[in-house]
């Protein structure tokens, strides 16, 4: 999860992010008039549910159960955007043991509960989806690298399932995850939209590049502080603060 301070969007040297308050009036409102997209496709963790640190401390406590000690910045560092699997080898370099079925549900299990114990929705998530469905008469669509029963279970617990019901897509479904195209891909076609004319919402390089790589305009949920240089880098065409702001920009497109 990113934080950055407003007026602070340019954070990379020589790359500038085009805030609403760079330009006059006029100018604005031809930009906002020109970004009008046929779907909107979200990500979920991270960008609709505050699940990325729980997540992450179940597997690494479990992590450290086995043989492999990090703190928790270092976990969500190395996994947040990736599935366990796409690590299976560190992990059993690490751990000096194999990476069986059994230990993957142990890590469900303790992810879930965690879970249904503690997830919040991101503060005006509700907000950003309902100005989705408005901005393309209905669509939308939640993609993930996650595993379709932990998007869905998060959705329904924050209330949000409702909005993308039959719209659900999940990495573990396609021949390939993030930051492969698939699952944007899978959820563009689905709504009949163009790959081109779909705007997609992530905070994560590994998603950004997914989005971009699926002929997408990519934006950037960024609310902390140094990270949105490489959201830009990865080749997200603009940053925003709060899912609040981003029902703004939609809004007035």
């Amino acid at each position: 999860m990113l934080r950055l301070q407003h007026r602070e969007c340019q954070s990379a040297p020589g790359a500038h992010l085009p805030c609403q308050t760079d330009y006059p009036q006029e100018m604005k409102d031809k930009r906002q008039n020109a970004m009008k997209f046929k779907a909107i496709l979200f990500d979920c963790d991270g960008v609709l549910v505050d699940s990325e640190a729980i997540t992450c401390g179940a597997l690494r406590d479990l992590l450290e159960e086995s043989g492999w000690s990090m703190t928790l910045a270092e976990c969500m560092d190395r996994f947040i955007g990736k599935t366990v699997r796409e690590e299976g080898a560190a992990i059993e370099a690490h751990t000096g043991k194999p990476l069986t079925e059994a230990w993957m549900q142990t890590f469900y299990e303790r992810r879930n509960q965690g879970l249904r114990e503690r997830l919040q929705i991101i503060p005006g998530a509700a907000l950003a989806v309902q100005a989705a469905l408005a901005h393309t008469g209905g669509q939308i669509a939640c993609a993930s690298g996650a595993d379709r029963f932990k998007v869905e279970m998060m959705l329904r617990q924050v209330g949000l399932l409702p909005f993308f019901d039959g719209r659900v897509f999940s990495g573990h479904e396609m021949p390939r995850s993030k930051p492969a195209p698939d699952v944007y891909l899978a959820a563009a076609a689905h709504l009949q939209v163009p790959g081109s004319d779909c705007l997609v919402i992530e905070d994560t390089t590994v998603g950004v590049t997914a989005g971009v790589a699926a002929g997408a305009t990519v934006w950037g949920y960024c609310p902390d502080p140094g990270a949105g240089a490489a959201l830009l880098q990865a080749g997200a065409q603009r940053l925003f603060l709060t899912m609040t702001e981003l029902a703004g920009l939609l809004g007035t497109s």
